[in-house]
């Protein structure tokens, strides 16, 4: 079976909580299939095909649809199976809405200046999405941003609004393409990283707030800009 990096391990998100299991590989190979473009919108998904691939039995190939499923990543359909989850211009305005909110309420939680220790983790974390982007690795650039917000909105300490977060950035997933893939803006998002962290240094609430919520402009942007000649009707 084809190996590959482990899918970061989140309460909600309805996947193994082994990162290294089978089931979990398969959900993270095929999910980052979907982020990075290998599997389009609304194409669909076969279970037989899936076997094939992943030299896996059907009960296997049945849960990890199950699971993207439950990410947001693929719909169900009756008598057409599963197909990777296509997007509205409306729907994609409203997700980035709601995690506007989100993130920037999560902004105005975290307890400000932030102890050294939490800004040691996330300047670690940091220094291997740059080395990422300096690779010109989006599959790294995507794992890397994904371990520092998770990092980030921990500060928050409130975990149901960590869960929420999560939920909404992992619905967004198929959004991402566009920009994961432009060199200019890995360059915006590791240089906007950098400045929250000196935000959270510096204890400067008004500037992470406004920072939460650019960092999340241009993935939506370069999404709609690319697809509004097939968005699905509203």
């Amino acid at each position: 079976m084809k190996t590959h990096p482990p899918h970061l391990p989140d309460p909600a998100s309805g996947v193994d909580s082994d990162p290294d299991s089978p089931l979990a590989a398969i959900t993270a190979t095929l999910e980052e299939d979907i982020v990075f473009g290998r599997l389009h919108p609304r194409e669909r998904l076969t279970e037989d095909e899936l076997m094939r691939r992943f030299d896996s039995k059907r009960h296997a190939v049945r849960e990890v649809l199950a699971r993207l499923e439950r990410m947001g990543l693929i719909e169900r359909r009756r008598n057409v199976g599963a197909l990777v989850r296509s997007f509205s211009g409306k729907e994609v305005v409203e997700l980035y809405a709601v995690r506007a909110l989100l993130e920037s309420e999560a902004a105005r939680l975290i307890a400000l200046p932030v102890a050294p220790a939490a800004l040691e983790r996330l300047v670690a974390i940091q220094a291997r999405h740059d080395a990422a982007v300096r690779a010109g690795s989006a599959p790294r650039v995507f794992r890397e941003n994904l371990a520092f917000h998770q990092a980030f909105f921990e500060l928050t300490g409130n975990q149901t609004l960590q869960r929420a977060i999560a939920e909404y950035a992992r619905q967004t997933h198929p959004i991402r393409f566009g920009a994961l893939i432009a060199a200019d803006y890995r360059e915006r998002s590791r240089s906007e990283h950098w400045r929250m962290i000196e935000a959270l240094r510096e204890g400067q609430r008004k500037a992470l707030v406004a920072l939460c919520k650019q960092h999340l402009l241009p993935s939506r942007d370069a999404y709609l800009a690319a697809h509004t000649h097939h968005f699905k009707p509203t």
